[in-house]
């Protein structure tokens, strides 16, 4: 089977951004909410690692614009602050790549770095941009990294006007190392809508910036201006979390941990 995904792929994505049931629902203000998946099963067959979903009401960014600022990546540079290195691999098809992305993250936590499969469609209105970690033959585990496992990641845009939209970010991520429970609590609650902040002032600030940067090229729509050599998508293999070496990082925390309940 390829490893690439197909249209029951990109279906069930869509399915899970637009889902309400099982999701406990944390934060919800000014057009922004955040929740966390909350499966039945609280045994041992039940996720290490959280799923968040982040969901948007925006009225003054057509979609097709937002769906731009996720595509970028020279414009990512221009407002993504804890952006260390960002750049594509290879194609794998004209709606497929594989790319590198590494962050910085608070100290003494060290900083993180991915390498994922992204895939994008756009039917009508809607409009999906979706990840997930794979193993490339030349990316190995960098020393001053730890390896991020992105098990899916991306976001569904869908216009509600000729300039408005709605913009849901899912992501089910293992930041790998460790961290405590406080801290994976911490990101989905508070940072999740700085970051939306974030992109919703991105996509107000993009086509100014893009009239100047290149106005004409878009390779995510326009797959002949896309330069990056193809390579084999069977030279790639799905990234597991519990392959990776976990880095204990606790002991270099405070005592938050203990104070955190939820």
């Amino acid at each position: 089977m390829s490893i690439l995904p197909n249209e029951e792929a990109f279906e069930d994505f869509k399915r899970q951004c637009l889902a309400s049931e099982n999701w406990l629902k944390k934060y919800d203000d000014s057009g922004r909410q955040v929740w966390i998946e909350v499966l039945p099963d609280k045994g041992i067959n039940s996720p290490k690692v959280h799923k968040i979903k982040c969901r948007m009401s925006i009225e003054d960014v057509p979609a097709a614009t937002m769906y731009d600022v996720i595509h970028d990546g020279q414009y990512r540079k221009e407002w993504d602050t804890n952006m260390m290195e960002s750049y594509d691999i290879a194609r794998l098809s004209d709606n497929a790549d594989v790319g590198y992305y590494s962050w910085r993250c608070p100290k003494p936590i060290k900083n993180r770095d991915v390498v994922t499969l992204r895939s994008w469609q756009v039917k009508g209105d809607e409009y999906i941009v979706m990840n997930f970690s794979v193993k490339h033959p030349d990316f190995a585990v960098k020393n001053k990294f730890v390896r991020a496992v992105s098990i899916l990641t991306g976001y569904y845009v869908k216009a509600t006007g000729p300039n408005s939209c709605i913009f849901i970010y899912l992501s089910q991520a293992d930041p790998k190392g460790s961290l405590p429970k406080w801290v994976v609590n911490k990101a989905s609650q508070v940072l999740a809508p700085r970051v939306l902040n974030s992109v919703h002032q991105a996509g107000k600030n993009y086509p100014a910036w893009k009239k100047k940067n290149s106005p004409d090229m878009k390779a995510w729509l326009n797959p002949k201006q896309n330069k990056l050599s193809y390579m084999d998508p069977a030279l790639l293999s799905i990234q597991k979390a519990d392959s990776l070496e976990n880095v204990d990082e606790s002991s270099k925390l405070d005592g938050q941990d203990a104070e955190d309940s939820s």
